[in-house]
């Protein structure tokens, strides 16, 4: 998803800079002028000959810019690792998971759970056993695994920093009772002290707060072509907000959130202290 990204990014750049409108470039590819923006936004699958004719039409001749582009085009194209999870992936959650393990890092704030990067294993299988019977065993054993494969961002160090502010009420619920809710708490504990995260907590006692608005994360790209990302999940569906005045309303949400929240010290006082007293 980030290569389609950054692909169409560039290959928008390579039409205005030659003055080209969308609809002759849809031409020169026998495509519409509509697919043209969806391959401009990332939307869409490339297909290498189509990209190789644009470069052509804006003037990119052989050169390894042109190599270069081509080439991401056939990265843009390989299937990432949770495609073998089909079966139990939505395909809006799909795109998450692409933009999930190509970020920088990965702002969440957490209203009802501890977040999915966040969770122990029985504490996830609890989640999903909320879903019975619609979800049978096997499922729930699938999507359990596909959680924790997705915590290897954190744990293996070879991912994005993790920053989450969670709602206290996330930490008071019993989901799946007490002995997991004790080792949830323990494993919070655990993963808040690796370098990669940074956990804050949102107290009770602070009363109304600026995240009114309910749960959402913002991923921040390395590659300073791609715009931040605000990712905000539904029931049956996800919305993937980029334009500049969305993510900086969402941007300016959670910069009061950490203010206003537990340091990540006081929040593993809080941890340890809800732990004593179950």
């Amino acid at each position: 998803m980030v290569r389609r990204i950054l692909l169409g990014s560039q290959l928008r750049r390579l039409r205005e800079g030659c003055a080209i409108t969308r609809e002759d470039a849809g031409y020169a590819i026998r495509a519409s002028e509509s697919k043209i923006s969806r391959m401009e936004l990332g939307r869409v699958s490339f297909k290498e000959r189509d990209v190789a004719d644009l470069l052509s039409l804006y003037g990119l001749a052989a050169g390894p810019d042109r190599e270069a582009l081509l080439a991401l085009v056939r990265e843009a194209n390989k299937s990432g690792w949770w495609h073998s999870y089909n079966d139990v992936l939505p395909n809006w959650f799909q795109t998450y998971i692409g933009l999930e393990e190509a970020a920088a890092l990965i702002r969440t704030y957490e209203v009802q759970f501890i977040p999915g990067l966040l969770q122990g294993e029985e504490y996830a299988r609890a989640i999903f056993a909320q879903n019975r019977p619609a979800l049978d065993e096997a499922e729930i054993a699938r999507r359990v695994t596909l959680r924790t494969r997705r915590q290897k961002l954190l744990t293996e160090g070879l991912g994005p920093k993790l920053w989450a502010v969670i709602d206290e009420a996330a930490l008071r619920r019993p989901v799946g009772g007490p002995e997991v809710m004790r080792a949830q708490l323990e494993h919070l504990v655990e993963l808040a002290q690796l370098p990669s995260v940074v956990v804050q907590v949102m107290p009770f006692r602070f009363g109304a707060h600026a995240g009114e608005s309910g749960a959402f994360s913002v991923l921040r790209f390395p590659e300073q072509d791609l715009p931040d990302v605000v990712y905000l999940e539904q029931l049956t569906s996800a919305l993937y907000l980029d334009k500049r005045d969305d993510v900086d309303e969402y941007l300016q949400v959670m910069e009061r959130l950490c203010v206003d929240s537990l340091t990540p010290q006081q929040t593993l006082d809080l941890l340890q202290t809800i732990l004593k007293s179950q």
